[in-house]
């Protein structure tokens, strides 16, 4: 059989101040869904109202803007994937054997709240299926309640987007909130790489975390490799 992955991306275009724009980060997408055709495994792409997800400028701008990320802006093909995701109630999570979510900094505003989101990650984790995100899309993890009313990440190693990291890219002042913090809120155990942006992904049972852009490549070949 055939593995398929459900991808995650987001609808949301700008930060609280609509002067500044954020969006998907192409390269976290590009490179896993590399990782994931190499093997030949089915790929979709949900968002949590479907239809368009914007690009983030800063991902199409040098050193993130790399042969990877070229390749998908310049595929017409490609790029109306993104015009047209699917909405949560399209999607049926017995047909899908991991979910990935994707990041930049917009996830931060439309991931955590998503019913549909967090239904199809609960379904999935249920059923034995693998839960997976790189960078911010851990932000989509942060409400997920399983059946019995525990959150997902309680008690579990992950990694994401670093409060550190967030200062480096001198966006702190612009995100909603510490993501860092909100997961260990949750009691989720934490953990990130010595060194801002290095690749540092993370595997606690069915559940893989990447820390940042860098780590989008390390944690679909830790998914690939559990599927």
């Amino acid at each position: 059989m055939t593995k398929r992955i459900l991808h995650v991306v987001t609808n949301v275009g700008h930060y609280d101040d609509p002067e500044h724009p954020t969006g998907l980060w192409l390269s976290e997408l590009a490179h896993a869904w590399e990782v994931f055709e190499e093997r030949g495994f089915e790929q979709t792409i949900v968002s949590p109202h479907g239809g368009a997800s914007p690009l983030e400028p800063r991902s199409l701008k040098f050193p993130n803007y790399d042969k990877a990320a070229k390749a998908w802006h310049n595929d017409p093909a490609r790029m109306a994937l993104l015009e047209n995701t699917l909405s949560p109630d399209q999607v049926d999570a017995a047909d899908y054997d991991a979910i990935y979510y994707t990041g930049g900094h917009a996830v931060m505003y439309d991931f955590p709240d998503s019913e549909g989101l967090q239904r199809i990650s609960r379904d999935m984790w249920e059923q034995g299926k693998i839960v997976s995100s790189v960078c911010h899309g851990y932000c989509g993890l942060l409400n997920v309640r399983l059946s019995d009313g525990s959150l997902l990440v309680d008690g579990k190693h992950v990694t994401g987007f670093a409060w550190q990291e967030e200062v480096l890219a001198r966006v702190d002042k612009l995100v909603p909130y510490n993501a860092e913090d909100e997961m260990k809120k949750r009691g989720a155990l934490y953990e990130k790489a010595k060194i801002p942006f290095v690749s540092y992904a993370v595997t606690d049972g069915r559940l893989v975390t990447g820390q940042n852009p860098g780590s989008a490549k390390e944690t679909a070949q830790k998914v690939a490799a559990l599927l």
